[in-house]
């Protein structure tokens, strides 16, 4: 099956595509209201405007840097998971989300990198708690918060995943365990983004990686602003020999284009005897 990841309403009618997702919160802290035709997606906990209107919202590393987007590495400034006020208006932008469309996506959940959080909250938080270990103890905090949100979501829950499949990883990186997380999570979402796809054995090796770490579905999702046409064919294909469905992100015109010539392709090497 193949979907479309867009901010464009009427792309999601278009008939190439077996499924839609449409961006209701994302991390610039832009809103949209949430459509029935489509699988409505959250950014949980990438905000760029919230932090930027409250910074003590920001998870804080252990020497005290801000998770905002001028930090190395960061695209999008990080909220504190354990914000209850912010985690509140998540929640509910998701009932919001669920009553217009029982399916229902989570984005971006999790601490930011492994050596977030350490606010006063977080460390208050940890030392009260049962766990010595503080990596077990942010799982905690992540399995809680998706097991709220899928709580209010009465169809497939979606949850993306940073595309690291290395045993691990996920964990100790942003609080992900995904054996705990499969229990509410119907379908993973991998996004292995690449700006031409001009070679595709990185995309197998995640991918094949991915299918032997979850027991969960999962499906891949593609990069497809500028990208010829030709190379999103071969990696659609590639991606389609491990993932349950494979998506196309925010060009949906350039991902129709793809998914008419393969079509066009595959009937042209049809022989009948």
């Amino acid at each position: 099956m193949y979907g479309v990841v867009t901010r464009n309403e009427e792309e999601l009618d278009w008939p190439e595509f077996d499924r839609g997702f449409y961006e209701v919160k994302d991390v610039t802290g832009r809103s949209a209201e949430p459509l029935d035709g489509a699988v409505n997606m959250v950014s949980c906990f990438g905000d760029n405007a919230a932090v930027e209107a409250d910074p003590d919202l920001a998870a804080v590393s252990d020497e005290g840097d801000l998770a905002t987007r001028e930090r190395r590495y960061f695209d999008w400034a990080y909220v504190c998971p354990t914000r209850e006020d912010y985690r509140e208006g998540v929640l509910e932008i998701v009932s919001d989300c669920a009553e217009a469309n029982p399916d229902v996506r989570l984005d971006d959940v999790g601490f930011p990198r492994a050596e977030y959080c350490h606010c006063e909250r977080c460390d208050e938080r940890f030392a009260a708690s049962d766990f010595d270990d503080r990596f077990e103890w942010r799982a905690s905090v992540v399995t809680e918060f998706v097991a709220e949100a899928a709580d209010r979501i009465p169809g497939k829950t979606y949850f993306t995943l940073y595309p690291d499949p290395y045993p691990g990883h996920l964990y100790e990186r942003a609080g992900l365990d995904v054996d705990a997380l499969a229990e509410y999570v119907d379908e993973f979402v991998v996004p292995l983004y690449d700006m031409a796809y001009e070679t595709t054995y990185w995309l197998e090796t995640i991918a094949s990686g991915f299918r032997d770490a979850l027991d969960a579905p999962f499906s891949v999702e593609l990069y497809a602003v500028d990208v010829d046409v030709d190379n999103l064919i071969h990696a659609a294909e590639v991606a389609d020999e491990y993932a349950e469905n494979v998506f196309f992100g925010y060009d949906a015109s350039n991902a129709r284009a793809a998914l008419r010539r393969k079509k066009a392709e595959a009937r042209e090497g049809v022989s009948h005897e």
